[in-house]
């Protein structure tokens, strides 16, 4: 069945750009709010995350909302148009999450009432989306989930019988039909409850609620290993979610529960021995949400009433806001005030369009495109403008084989990372002016970083065709 968007949709208002929002180093550029049905607090959306569509390198917003999910054309965010709308398998959702694999988007709810995963192909888009799954068969309710490879781990899930599981995952070596090949209560049952987990090459940092955080593997035979955890330090409460640098070595994480419990920075280089390096709030009463990794240098942060906050990580043991946007003028640092509860304001983010739009989603006040310098030239990249422009790279676009030249500057690193952050590729070489190297990479946007010595030189978009 194909959704496509109602006519009277086209005329449900919007906040206004002439709205005063308190913002630093962020300039709001559009908005949407589609969605009418909101609960008894008043809010209206809860996660979100984003597409870029391959062929036509159209850039989506995706909201999930009390009714359903939203899929708004962001291509040109001052001009933002609500392309389609799909119902969910519960109308009044106050946790509704989703992830994207290739072409298709997963959409789950934990609220009484939901009836399973949403799965739906979004290559018709901007007209339509077509919904290829829904069903109960593999769980009635899931309250996160990521997709990592082939593979979606969804936490926090009640089976239709309302037996529950920490942590299911899931093949989607055919998209449209994801498999069970491991539960964790089969390996670690002492784990009751995974809320939130990032997945980095089968690596999974698993935020478990009050019993820590926990870092497991997913080994070759779809056996679960425990590598390491974290269930005492700084700031400690209900451990939320978390999100890695690139390189690996730090995690940044959160704890929702009580409100206004610090951002923390840890380092993970021996997942045996991981130590806090630093703990971080925008203002002594905000309560950090959900992270979400640009780099080794930034993170964007969702926290709630005062809205989203831009990280600088590049010291991880003295982390500091280096921009901001309030998506929630009703209250919070803003006003002064932090009444209605500490759990209203901006939910989530999705920073990782190839345009570096980033886009955040508020609970009441929907979504909003935003834009920043320190993210379209970066600090690196500003300090050595001349080196980036001296950095070739060809052919481009390119299927394999890639040649990469700067003759004023020897360079001994490559790193290769896809459209979400993912570092996909890494070459370590002898220091050298032109180089030649392959990729086994499927078709989109690439991020191509070149390092001198320990130093970024140059960031060059790369195409594989």
């Amino acid at each position: 069945m194909r959704y496509k968007i109602l006519s009277a949709i086209l005329s449900i208002p919007f906040l206004s750009l002439a709205q005063v929002y308190s913002a630093s180093n962020f300039t709001l550029v559009g908005q949407s709010n589609p969605e009418v049905t909101a609960n008894s607090s008043g809010n209206r959306y809860s996660g979100c995350w984003g597409w870029t569509q391959p062929v036509t390198n159209k850039e989506y917003a995706i909201l999930g909302s009390q009714s359903g999910t939203w899929f708004i054309d962001i291509t040109t965010p001052s001009a933002p148009v609500t392309c389609t709308y799909a119902a969910g398998t519960s109308s009044n959702a106050t946790w509704r999450e989703l992830k994207t694999y290739q072409n298709y988007c997963y959409v789950i709810t934990d609220d009484a009432g939901a009836q399973g995963l949403q799965i739906f192909d979004m290559t018709n888009l901007p007209s339509s989306v077509n919904k290829v799954y829904e069903s109960k068969t593999l769980f009635a309710r899931g309250h996160a989930c990521w997709v990592d490879g082939d593979k979606l781990y969804v936490s926090g899930i009640t089976y239709s019988n309302n037996a529950t599981s920490s942590m299911d995952i899931y093949s989607l070596a055919t998209p449209t039909n994801p498999v069970l090949i491991r539960s964790l209560k089969q390996d670690y049952p002492a784990i009751t409850y995974v809320h939130d987990m990032f997945v980095r090459r089968d690596t999974i940092f698993a935020s478990c609620g009050y019993q820590g955080l926990y870092v497991f593997k997913l080994n070759s035979n779809n056996t679960l290993t425990q590598l390491g955890s974290l269930t005492a330090y700084p700031g400690s409460g209900y451990n939320h979610s978390s999100a890695l640098t690139p390189n690996g070595q730090t995690l940044i994480f959160t704890d929702e529960v009580p409100a206004s419990l610090p951002v923390k920075s840890a380092n993970v280089s021996n997942l045996s021995n991981i130590t806090i390096n630093a703990t971080a709030n925008q203002y002594s009463l905000t309560t950090p949400h959900n992270p979400f990794m640009l780099s080794n240098q930034y993170v964007v942060m969702s926290s709630y009433m005062d809205g989203m906050q831009l990280y600088d990580i590049s010291n991880p043991s003295a982390p500091f806001v280096a921009g901001y946007f309030d998506t929630y003028p009703q209250a919070g640092a803003n006003t002064g005030s932090y009444s209605g509860g500490a759990y209203n304001g901006n939910w989530g983010a999705y920073p990782f369009y190839p345009s570096k739009t980033v886009f955040c989603l508020d609970m009441k006040n929907g979504a909003f495109y935003l834009k920043s310098d320190l993210l379209n030239t970066p600090t690196t990249i500003k300090n050595n403008g001349l080196k980036n422009n001296l950095t070739k790279l060809f052919p481009n676009p390119s299927s394999t084989n890639i040649n990469i030249i700067n003759n004023e500057i020897k360079f001994n690193k490559i790193e290769v990372y896809n459209n979400t952050g993912k570092l996909v590729h890494q070459s370590l070489i002898e220091p050298t002016n032109k180089t030649n190297f392959y990729l086994d990479l499927s078709k989109g946007l690439y991020f191509v970083k070149v390092y001198h010595q320990t130093e970024l030189v140059s960031t060059k978009e790369l195409i594989i065709e």
